[in-house]
């Protein structure tokens, strides 16, 4: 792409649909087993460190030792290796958790690094190949504030054949490697121009590809709307998006019903985060896994059963398990049994790990 983005797009052969595209190529949808929809395998957090007080200065780069971890998990993004997901060391913890994931009973990882956070897909295609698992790499771009000057300048028109040309050509920094969806497309509140660009860009992609779409809304409750009507303006389908984070976005039942009732995919994907104090948005009471089943109880009462999808979003070393945390096993092991018990079925929890990740991700065009 030069830098006025003027790529043609010429839209290769591909087999009838419906089909879905993870780093080895395209699979059917149908294969695709169980599905955590919001996760990263390689990426640098440190745009968002938080400075630790002045008498807590020290555990900025303290280790990960048993007597730090209470600190560490309290102050997520006060430390300053919590943050990078991108050593060697990592990778290596990264490619063991995938092969629990597999015997876990795991079958896909979307994985939902975008441009300013480093994505590497060739390192996610090693870890499809070795562990056999899918995996789905994703376009597009993260907030305003993790971008490069560069990038700031680009056009909706840019951004849109960028997208494109990595769900059809292959990716920028892997020619051979395709992108299966668009996002995590980051939003702030109030958005930000360029922001408002992506999530246009996002939705001319979609209207053109049929592809499915992932969204990091800002930390407010009307969030979630603004950014849905934008991408619907620019020409999305809004059964073809994935609002994330809604654990710590929308919190009235009434208002969280009201939203589903739009037609976005409902995405909760912070489970094992127990800790209440939100850093990155001290207004916001995170909520618990039990209260995270419980929303979800309430959307699968109110009809939205085939809207709902779940995920851990691990993106600090403290929940990953060689660093003291859930891992990424931790939704198979104990919040599938902890959701029987709360009164959901098996039918119910097969939907949301197995056929709706498996709708959303069908290419629709």
């Amino acid at each position: 792409m030069t830098q006025a983005g003027v790529l043609s797009l010429t839209r290769p052969e591909v087999p009838a649909f419906p089909r879905s595209l993870e780093v080895c190529g395209l699979v059917e949808p149908s294969s695709l087993g169980r599905t955590l929809t919001h996760e990263h395998l390689f990426m640098d957090f440190e745009d968002v460190f938080v400075p630790a007080n002045s008498e807590e200065k020290a555990f900025e780069t303290c280790d990960f030792t048993v007597p730090n971890l209470g600190w560490i998990r309290q102050n997520p993004y006060s430390h300053k290796k919590n943050l990078s997901l991108n050593t060697q060391e990592v990778m290596a913890a990264v490619m063991k958790e995938m092969e629990q994931y597999k015997k876990c009973g795991g079958g896909t990882i979307v994985e939902n690094t975008t441009c300013g956070i480093k994505r590497n897909v060739k390192f996610l295609r090693e870890v499809s190949l070795k562990q056999g698992i899918n995996i789905v790499a994703g376009a597009g771009y993260y907030v305003m504030a993790t971008q490069k000057k560069t990038t700031l300048g680009l056009s909706v028109e840019a951004m849109s054949q960028a997208m494109a040309l990595e769900l059809t050509a292959g990716c920028q920094d892997a020619p051979d490697i395709k992108c299966g969806m668009i996002g995590e497309i980051g939003c702030s509140w109030p958005l930000y121009d360029f922001e408002r660009h992506s999530i246009a860009a996002s939705g001319e992609t979609q209207e053109s590809l049929g592809c499915p779409v992932t969204v990091h809304p800002g930390r407010h409750p009307h969030a979630p709307e603004e950014i849905l009507r934008v991408y619907t303006e620019a020409g999305g389908d809004a059964k073809k998006m994935v609002m994330g984070h809604l654990d710590r976005t929308i919190h009235d039942l009434g208002d969280l019903v009201e939203f589903a009732s739009q037609g976005t995919f409902c995405e909760y994907d912070l489970f094992g985060i127990e800790t209440s104090h939100y850093q990155l948005e001290t207004a916001i009471d995170m909520p618990s896994d039990a209260q995270r089943v419980q929303r979800i109880k309430h959307l699968v009462d109110n009809g939205f059963q085939d809207n709902i999808l779940l995920s851990h979003d691990i993106h600090t070393l403290h929940r990953m398990e060689a660093y003291g945390g859930h891992g990424f096993c931790h939704i198979l092991k104990n919040i599938v049994p902890k959701m029987l018990d709360r009164g959901l079925t098996q039918e119910v929890v097969d939907k949301m790990l197995i056929s709706n990740p498996s709708a959303w991700l069908s290419f629709s065009k």
